[in-house]
């Protein structure tokens, strides 16, 4: 990474002009998962997210399931339109990688810690925010165009097919990313003053 950690949080937006190509090696992108995955803290130390790294026909077959799976329940010009969007700014990149939450280590949590049942689903959310967010940014910082999507759960089950993963892995998001042909869009931030509250 060669960005300042303010640098990188700055730099780190939404883009959806990707190409198939990659600005760094896919070792370099895989060191990358690795350190999210090793330093990204989790409540309790629960480690509960899981991480798949899609490159190649494996990244090319994620989008064709999205599209087969919006197919059935869009509107024909509801798909037309997502599956254009699809085509040119998802499909179109180098990679994606999905996000996870472990149910079982939730669970198990749940048991252990009965007196926190209700908040170990919330914080593994939150543990999974941390690491898209790193993720996120360390893409960003290599160079790629990256964007976060949500077509989960239409998907969950054929994706858990496909790739043989366990039954206790939730997926939570879809990052896709590639070298990209433009700059992200301008980015409005709403007034600082009314979200940060300092009391001396």
């Amino acid at each position: 990474m060669s960005k300042t950690f303010k640098e990188a949080v700055i730099s780190r937006r939404t883009n959806y002009s990707l190409t198939n190509k990659s600005v760094i090696s896919d070792k370099e992108i895989e060191e990358l998962i690795q350190l999210a995955i090793k330093h990204v803290p989790s409540a309790f130390n629960s480690q509960s997210t899981r991480i798949v790294l899609l490159l190649n026909e494996h990244h090319r077959k994620l989008w064709s399931i999205i599209k087969k799976s919006l197919k059935e329940v869009a509107s024909e010009n509801g798909y037309s339109a997502a599956s254009a969007k699809i085509d040119h700014s998802f499909a179109s990149g180098y990679g994606t990688v999905l996000f996870f939450e472990d149910e079982k280590v939730v669970k198990d949590l749940q048991n252990k810690y009965s007196a926190y049942a209700d908040n170990f689903p919330k914080w593994a959310h939150q543990t999974s925010a941390m690491h898209q967010f790193v993720i996120w940014s360390g893409l960003c910082d290599a160079g790629f165009g990256v964007s976060i999507q949500h077509y989960n759960p239409l998907i969950d089950e054929e994706v858990s097919k496909e790739w043989d993963l366990p039954s206790n892995w939730k997926l939570i998001a879809q990052m896709p990313f590639g070298a990209p042909t433009a700059d992200p869009e301008e980015k409005s931030i709403s007034s600082i003053k009314e979200r940060i509250k300092i009391y001396k």
